[in-house]
């Protein structure tokens, strides 16, 4: 992907399969190699939840996406609390396998769904980063599924209407720009890694990250709260 695609406003349907298909191939072979104890470490991003309750309500996600099962409150965090208490039962090799299911199969369902989906994606690939970091692997928010999710993440605070924000990613050679850009707020500025630009955009803990940010407070780049 080079800087061209993240400046292009132009939705790729494709995009949030191949961030998903990217992810799953990158996580699935490391939740493979964990022992079960590692599940019920907790996750600092989602307090109150350990790794088996992210991967529950991911893999609960995407099934609801595959079989388009979007009832009133889907996605509320009652529904996600009864999504994830429905699997209780579950071995964690059945919640992975589910999991690797809807990350490979989901992808189609949201490119035909005109954009309104996109945002799962993302989440998706956040929570995945939520997973690394429970277990203390490098790079949590990173990997070779940054640059589709930077792609999404500008794409989507455009279309929500967000803070404008000029990004100075240590990671690429040219700024992101993120937001909406309509002339009426002056851009916000950012310097620093393109993984601690997505902390901040997923409300994630930004664990000692050294950045600027300038125009705007850390709380208003939250897209998820």
């Amino acid at each position: 992907m080079t800087n061209a695609d993240l400046h292009d406003d132009v939705r790729d349907p494709e995009l949030p399969g191949l961030l998903l298909t990217t992810e799953r191939d990158a996580l699935i072979p490391l939740l493979r190699s964990r022992p079960d104890a590692d599940f019920a470490l907790p996750t600092a991003a989602c307090p109150g939840w350990t790794v088996r309750h992210v991967l529950a309500h991911c893999s609960a996600a995407l099934t609801r996406v595959v079989e388009h099962r979007f009832e009133k409150g889907v996605f509320s965090p009652e529904s996600n609390d009864r999504d994830i208490a429905e699997r209780a039962g579950w071995t964690n090799a059945e919640v992975v396998d589910e999991l690797e299911r809807g990350m490979t199969e989901a992808g189609a369902a949201i490119a035909k769904a005109g954009g309104g989906l996109d945002m799962v994606a993302l989440g998706e690939w956040v929570h995945g980063g939520d997973v690394r970091e429970a277990f203390g692997e490098p790079g949590a928010y990173a990997g070779d599924g940054l640059p589709y999710a930077l792609t999404l993440l500008a794409r989507v605070s455009r279309e929500k209407g967000h803070v404008p924000l000029h990004a100075d990613l240590d990671d690429l050679d040219e700024p992101l720009l993120l937001g909406d850009a309509n002339g009426e707020h002056p851009p916000a500025r950012f310097i620093g890694e393109a993984s601690t630009l997505v902390r901040l955009y997923s409300g994630r803990p930004l664990g000692g990250a050294r950045y600027e940010l300038a125009g705007v407070e850390e709380g208003e780049l939250n897209l998820f709260g």
